[in-house]
């Protein structure tokens, strides 16, 4: 098994736990749990958590900065898996959330996504006081980046169009989070065997109406709209 880079669980602070079964939705051709599935879950039980202990409220909106997704034993057969998450970094409005995603067959995948804090105008926002009563013991100090540190796609790099979908806007009116890994999964097909590490930066929303084109060179991939890259992604193996 590969050691995981991301922060370590807490000893002392809020962990937030759920099982959830793996449906065949979830899965590509082959039965391996496809990465859109997996940041689905890692949105959804941020989502649970915030419900469950109060420390949001209607005002709060949350979008994803940059995420970095460790496969590191696949899922093949699980049938449902455990998810555990924390806290792993506050930042004035921003806060890193670490998610271990374990299956009932021994697939493995660690997370961490950063999120940017807005107001309803959707400017970026301060954390509350009641967030980070919350949250804050169990990150010990460490702070949220938000720096991002994928390259600019070079020249070169082989470039097709990526249609929207209707389905992939969610009700802030962008492309949603989870709907970008679909474009990882296109452009890495065949090449997503774990061990690996994928990372997915979020540099601009992408909106409905919008022409897309998916570029692709070596393990880079970015989603452009009118030369402007809106995401960038990179994926290695073992």
């Amino acid at each position: 098994m590969r050691p995981t880079n991301l922060v370590a669980r807490p000893e002392r602070g809020r962990v937030f736990e759920r099982r959830r079964p793996v449906r065949l939705s979830d899965t590509d051709a082959a039965g391996r749990l496809r990465l859109d599935a997996i940041a689905r879950y890692l949105q959804d039980v941020a989502t649970d958590d915030v419900a469950d202990n109060g420390a949001g409220s209607i005002d709060d909106l949350w979008i994803v900065r940059r995420t970095v997704l460790e496969v590191v034993v696949p899922f093949a057969g699980d049938e449902s898996v455990d998810l555990a998450t924390w806290c792993s970094g506050v930042g004035s409005a921003a806060a890193a959330r670490r998610t271990s995603v374990a299956g009932d067959a021994g697939g493995l995948a660690e997370a961490e996504t950063v999120w940017i804090h807005l107001d309803r105008e959707q400017h970026p926002a301060r954390v509350s006081e009641r967030f980070l009563a919350t949250y804050e013991e169990a990150c010990g100090g460490r702070r949220a980046s938000t720096r991002l540190a994928l390259p600019d796609p070079p020249a070169h790099a082989e470039r097709r169009a990526w249609p929207l979908r209707s389905t992939d806007v969610d009700v802030m009116g962008h492309v949603n989070n989870a709907a970008y890994w679909h474009a990882v999964e296109e452009a890495f097909v065949g090449g997503l065997a774990a061990p690996l590490t994928a990372i997915l930066e979020y540099r601009a929303s992408i909106d409905p109406g919008e022409t897309v084109e998916l570029w692709r060179s070596g393990d880079g991939m970015w989603l452009v709209v009118g030369g402007e890259t809106r995401a960038a992604a990179a994926v290695t193996g073992s």
